[in-house]
């Protein structure tokens, strides 16, 4: 998440406006890669093992990965338990605080998935000498179970009678899976809320091929209301690319749209100036903001969106093809390398490396949303993530590794366990996965010249 760096960023190629003051969000963190070459809650969806603190909270997490291509395939009908499109819900992380007995907020778990071993509420809570082993109570019938011991029943005041865990919130875990994309959202292990947020959808182009939309949007912790301005931002801009799409509006203009679309759903967020003087861009003091990365798969196309540091990776099937970096980040290293003012080195050993020149909010300077289009031949998966997977997995071939390699087939189970990579690395700040496979279908039998 954002941390305020002092410093100015010249505006490089491919970074249509980095402004040139100090960001007062510095933003995650940020290394250079080549360019290119709203969920619903899931009962029970999470992670078991891996990272300390995170080995009961939730059932354990498996392994899967898809790519761009020449012929659509039918969009598969979406799994009942989420509408297209819909930005909502999840099963939440425990939170941090608990009540009573002395025992971490996620138990910690080894790295299979499984929950952690032992009678689940057993620390801090006593025993009979070990001559008469307790069982686990059974929670009152019309009581919420807890998400952190499966034993007990929240009570009235949000927290569990048997453990003392306190209520997840909503955002805390978040997946939607609609068979053609899935997306994952999890708070990760240190910060207080999830301020990411994510919208997954798909839709038909007027030829009645499917189109399949994922949007993934990070808060900017140092300005106010982050949660609010990713939530709005990622349902604004998957709203414009519903509405566009099946109209014809072709896909890289579409997203242009729905990238703008966003930053006006937050610049609304922001208060009134006082007064009610109208204030120039970049004027609003700490107005919500946030960053965006979006990618749409129509027909044969893959065309992505951005602003900020939040990513977009090509992994194809076939490991022995190149996995890509589709976006560039907006941040003060990037640009300067880009500007030629720095090496990659010394522009990432620098403290104001990680400073994002680029997001959506009222406080923002000139809004240049970045657009690219392409034409994969050969199958793979598309992922869009925030920073809090990528820090975990900075370069493309760390990615390709963590990527499983059947996320064409279990895109859910992909994002689960990209999000578990993150968590064992330390889940620092909060994650989100969107994992859109792209198939290509084989040439016609003699399309080589060949019988």
């Amino acid at each position: 998440m954002p941390s305020a760096v002092p410093g100015g960023a010249p505006s490089g190629p491919g970074y249509g406006s980095g402004h040139p003051g100090a960001d007062p969000h510095g933003h995650g963190s940020a290394y250079p890669g080549a360019p290119a070459t709203a969920p619903v809650s899931v009962p029970g969806g999470g992670y078991g093992g891996g990272g300390p603190g995170h080995g009961a909270a939730y059932p354990g997490h498996g392994s899967a990965a898809p790519v761009p291509g020449a012929a659509p395939t039918p969009v598969p009908t979406p799994v009942p338990t989420a509408a297209a499109g819909s930005t909502g819900g999840g099963v939440p992380a425990p939170d941090p605080g608990h009540r009573t007995g002395g025992q971490p907020a996620y138990p910690s778990g080894g790295s299979g998935g499984t929950p952690a071993a032992g009678s689940p509420g057993s620390a801090g809570h006593g025993g009979s000498g070990g001559d008469f082993p307790l069982a686990p109570p059974v929670p009152p019938a019309g009581g919420g179970v807890c998400a952190a011991c499966r034993a007990g029943r929240v009570g009235a005041d949000g927290y569990c009678e048997n453990c003392g865990h306190a209520k997840p919130r909503e955002r805390d875990h978040q997946e939607l899976e609609l068979g053609s994309v899935a997306a994952v959202s999890d708070r990760g292990l240190r910060h207080h809320r999830n301020e990411d947020a994510f919208a997954v959808s798909a839709t038909a182009l007027p030829d009645g091929s499917p189109a399949v939309i994922a949007v993934v949007c990070d808060g900017v912790s140092s300005a106010t209301r982050p949660d609010e301005a990713s939530q709005a931002a990622a349902e604004a801009a998957n709203a414009v690319l519903l509405a566009a799409l099946p109209r014809g509006t072709h896909p890289e203009r579409a997203m242009r749209e729905a990238v703008v679309a966003a930053a006006a759903a937050v610049d609304a967020l922001a208060p009134d100036p006082p007064g009610g003087e109208p204030q120039e861009a970049g004027q609003q003091l700490n107005a919500p903001a946030c960053t965006i990365a979006a990618a749409v798969r129509a027909g044969g196309l893959l065309v992505v969106g951005w602003v900020g540091d939040s990513r977009v990776y090509w992994v194809p099937d076939d490991r022995s093809q190149r996995t890509a970096r589709l976006t560039e980040d907006d941040s003060w290293a990037a640009q300067m390398v880009a500007a030629g003012l720095m090496g990659k080195a010394e522009a990432y050993a620098d403290e104001r490396a990680h400073a994002i020149t680029g997001w959506l909010g009222a406080d923002a300077y000139d809004l240049e949303p970045h657009t690219a289009s392409f034409v994969p031949d050969h199958p793979g998966a598309v992922v869009v993530c925030t920073d809090g997977l990528w820090n975990y997995a900075e370069d493309v071939t760390e990615m390709a590794r963590a990527v499983p390699p059947d996320a064409a087939a279990r895109p859910l189970h992909s994002a689960r366990l990209l999000v578990g990579h993150a968590l064992d690395g330390g889940g620092h700040d909060n994650i989100t996965v969107a994992v859109l496979p792209f198939p290509v279908a084989p040439p016609p039998e003699g399309a080589d010249g060949r019988p």
